[in-house]
């Protein structure tokens, strides 16, 4: 559907912006906001905050109850009040900005603004959001480290923004408002989608790792709670006495003799997949032949033991090609009674209970007590009906895989078009005055 344009457009002045309504201005961000020095001096005002690159500003969900901040911590941090735009000026490439809707606290290196009359609020929120507005800040990022460019404050008081009348910045906003809710509302009954798919995935998984492909197989008790009846003629052995475990490690960054060579080296943010044959890092040769790493072969197993990504899931990967691993990463080598693809889709099918066994490791972060989980029994049928069962799973969950990516995609369509959509309005490329109009 093509939305209507204004009648008439002008050169902006403004890279990003390119052009916009002949009858819009521009103003700079000194004269559109003014800073709030309000911080935390005794009671804690509202909760803590942070910035969504795809909502804006929400309350804090902690993976971990212990990494909340103490009262005494808090001090210092910087208060935002409902209306106030906040500012993340380390990620403003990722639209880290947004008009809070909240009271509460956010760390000290944000900054919150008031916003000055002439300006809708809700219009600001859509307006220093958009990806024409990420592209202008981005122009100004510096710094030495990639992840941590930010953008001066002088810098960000000379930026320079759309300036509709007011009437239509309301127009606008009321327009966006209500389409993002209609596409919002969409994306929420996909992701709903996609739990339910992978919950189907996870129970498959766990009932034939647990329970066979034969539903008629005679059962006994396997004498472990949460695993129930097995097959009568499956053994329940301790993790301990069916692998062995491999360690990892970080060889030294001093040595530049040790990296960007061709060796894959794995760390957690590389296990995303169920399989991996690349990394993102990489270490010589010499790095192994010197000792500073080991060289795992094809086809083990390898489960993150250590980090923060064990507060939601438990990734279990099966190496494709020979690897090393770091610190956080333990590697499984199967003994000869054990199929290892069978091991990696029983870690799978029991990765709640493995998370049953973690414990916090110092600075709150999560790590996997390894005598615990070694002590831990599994269900291991014979060799054959290992293989059996583990082509069996790669074949029905491919159907399921399928269908999650095709709504992952029908997601990044709806994201794509909502923020098309906002870019549009607020830099005027479509003129939605009549559009509210016709729906009040």
């Amino acid at each position: 559907m093509s939305l209507p344009k204004y009648p008439e457009y002008k050169d902006s002045g403004v890279e990003w912006l390119g052009r916009i309504p002949g009858h819009w201005g521009i103003r700079k961000f000194r004269h559109s906001f003014r800073e709030s020095h309000e911080k935390i001096e005794g009671d804690i005002i509202g909760q803590m905050l942070s910035v969504s690159g795809y909502r804006g500003i929400e309350i804090k969900e902690y993976d971990d109850e212990n990494r909340r901040r103490t009262d005494e911590e808090l001090q210092g941090y910087r208060v935002v009040r409902p209306g106030q735009l906040v500012v993340n000026t380390m990620w403003l490439s990722y639209a880290g900005l947004g008009v809070s809707e909240h009271e509460g606290h956010v760390s000290p290196a944000y900054r919150s603004y008031w916003i000055e009359d002439g300006l809708d609020g809700r219009f600001v929120h859509h307006m220093m959001r958009c990806g024409e507005f990420v592209k202008g800040y981005t122009k100004f990022l510096t710094g030495i480290r990639p992840n941590s460019l930010q953008m001066s404050r002088d810098d960000l008081m000379e930026f320079r923004l759309a300036d509709p009348p007011i009437d239509e910045q309301q127009a606008i906003a009321t327009f966006l408002d209500r389409e993002t809710a209609k596409i919002d509302a969409l994306i929420a009954e996909q992701e709903k989608l996609l739990a339910l798919l992978a919950e189907k995935r996870q129970a498959t998984i766990s009932h034939a790792v647990t329970r066979g492909l034969n539903p008629n197989v005679p059962m006994k008790d396997s004498g472990i709670p949460w695993l129930g009846e097995v097959p009568l003629h499956w053994n329940v052995v301790p993790l301990k006495y069916l692998v062995s475990f491999k360690s990892g490690g970080t060889p030294s960054k001093d040595t530049l003799e040790y990296w960007d060579g061709l060796v894959p080296w794995a760390s957690a943010k590389d296990m995303k997949s169920e399989s991996l044959s690349d990394t993102t890092d990489h270490l010589t040769q010499f790095a192994v032949e010197s000792g500073a790493a080991t060289l795992l072969p094809a086809g083990v197993v390898v489960v993150v033991v250590r980090g923060m990504i064990l507060a939601r899931t438990f990734p279990v990967v099966q190496t494709l090609v020979p690897m090393a691993i770091n610190q956080d990463l333990k590697a499984l080598l199967p003994h000869k009674e054990l199929d290892h693809s069978y091991l990696a889709w029983l870690l799978r099918g029991s990765s709640a209970e493995s998370l049953q066994r973690l414990d916090e490791a110092g600075h709150g972060t999560k790590a996997l007590r390894m005598d615990a989980w070694g002590s831990m029994a599994f269900p291991v049928p014979p060799l054959a009906e290992q293989h059996e069962i583990a082509e069996s799973l790669s074949h029905k969950l491919a159907a399921v895989d399928e269908l999650a990516e095709g709504v992952r995609a029908v997601i990044e369509l709806l994201k794509e078009r909502r923020s098309t959509l906002i870019s549009a309005a607020v830099t005027g490329k479509i003129d939605v005055r009549g559009l509210v109009a016709e729906a009040a």
